[in-house]
């Protein structure tokens, strides 16, 4: 009876007043780096803004504590691990080579404890005991590694332990440790200051925390170093300047001074040379389109989530938003239903994408107003 009419409707805003930019804005090229692979990712909008290699597979050392602790993390979100929770120290983990928390067979050491252990002084026998006592074993205990590694999409990542310490089945990548990296960081957010402690005391032995940019970048506040004779020297690092959140991770490198002095290049790089903004709300109306045999004749269009761009420092004011939506939608509508796009572009560019989605729902107007709405689509189809 009708032939659906679909149609693009299509504007163009430019966002911002700030700053100016053109093509001819100076940037220079991003820093060489001497590692095998890094990657510089800004935390709230996820863009890549400098990578070499950064999927290359490699052994994770220490870094593989990040995810260690990030289940621990996840276990007490989820009601199932307390920090003040006692945990026996096993033999195993006693015995656990490398660097140490020194904690002691049969005694019992807390959750928290355990975790600063891990996080500030990178104590094997600590990631290993807080296996144990998870999940009963490091076997086991890897298993959920990787089924949490594969939920936040580290594509290329295998873990075999929860220390770091050399396998040959355990390989990841630069991108991997930095997803990992924003995770923990927007997920968890109430535990991520102990990754900014430059020192913690256990048994009474006083041990730093080997990331170095904590004392010489006050922007600094984690994450995670690395270290095995076949992996070299990683680092994990995040800084935060004016509310914009970057995230370095450098492997590979030849010595403890070359991984912080690489991350601290790549950092100063990010925030010289881009900004980050969040544009629009999640929730917020963004535009509005005409629904047809509804109750109501009108849709709020929106994004889900907050939408943060990184771009080029200066060029806020050059930034356009385009909304393409499909003109002929008909109720009912389910609130969250996609029904469009945003796009941000740059001098013709693409920056991001986003669906639109339905901030309510509609349902189906009245007898009426319903043979109403369809003989006034017929004449729209008929006369194109």
């Amino acid at each position: 009876m009708q032939r659906l009419l679909r149609a693009l409707l299509t504007f163009i805003v430019v966002i911002g007043s700030q700053g100016v930019w053109s093509s001819s804005a100076l940037m220079p090229s991003p820093p060489e780096l001497g590692a095998d692979s890094y990657i510089l990712m800004d935390a709230s909008s996820g863009r890549v803004l400098v990578e070499n290699d950064a999927e290359k597979r490699l052994e994770p050392a220490s870094l593989t504590k990040m995810m260690t602790a990030y289940i621990a993390d996840r276990e007490m979100a989820e009601g199932r691990l307390s920090t003040d929770e006692e945990v026996r120290v096993s033999v195993n983990a006693w015995q656990t080579g490398g660097s140490r928390m020194f904690i002691q067979e049969g005694t019992s050491v807390t959750v928290g404890e355990l975790m600063r252990g891990i996080i500030i002084q990178s104590g094997n026998d600590a990631s290993v005991a807080l296996a144990e006592h998870i999940s009963g074993s490091e076997k086991s205990f890897a298993q959920m590694m990787n089924q949490q590694a594969s939920q936040l999409g580290m594509e290329n990542t295998h873990f075999t332990n929860p220390t770091g310490l050399p396998n040959p089945d355990m390989y990841t990548t630069a991108k991997d440790m930095a997803l990992l990296s924003i995770a923990k960081i927007r997920k968890f957010p109430d535990t991520y200051d102990l990754y900014s402690q430059r020192y913690y005391t256990y048994n009474g032995i006083r041990q730093p925390n080997r990331n170095r940019l904590l004392w010489r970048d006050k922007s600094v506040d984690g994450l995670k170093t690395g270290y095995t004779e076949d992996a070299g020297y990683c680092l994990a690092a995040s800084a935060n300047r004016d509310g914009m959140r970057l995230v370095a991770v450098v492997m590979a490198t030849d010595s403890a001074e070359a991984r912080a002095r690489e991350a601290q290049q790549l950092l100063n790089y990010g925030f010289r040379y881009y900004d980050t903004s969040r544009l629009y709300e999640g929730g917020e109306k963004i535009t509005g389109t005409r629904v047809w045999k509804g109750e109501s004749e009108q849709l709020d269009l929106g994004v889900s989530e907050d939408f943060y761009l990184t771009y080029p420092s200066g060029s806020r004011a050059d930034l356009e938003s385009t909304v393409e939506v499909d003109t002929v939608l008909e109720a009912p509508i389910q609130r969250g239903a996609v029904l469009g796009k945003l796009t941000l572009s740059l001098d013709g560019k693409t920056m991001a994408e986003r669906d639109l989605i339905a901030l309510h729902g509609v349902e189906p107007g009245g007898f009426f107003s319903r043979i109403w709405d369809a003989i006034k689509l017929f004449f729209m189809n008929l006369f194109g």
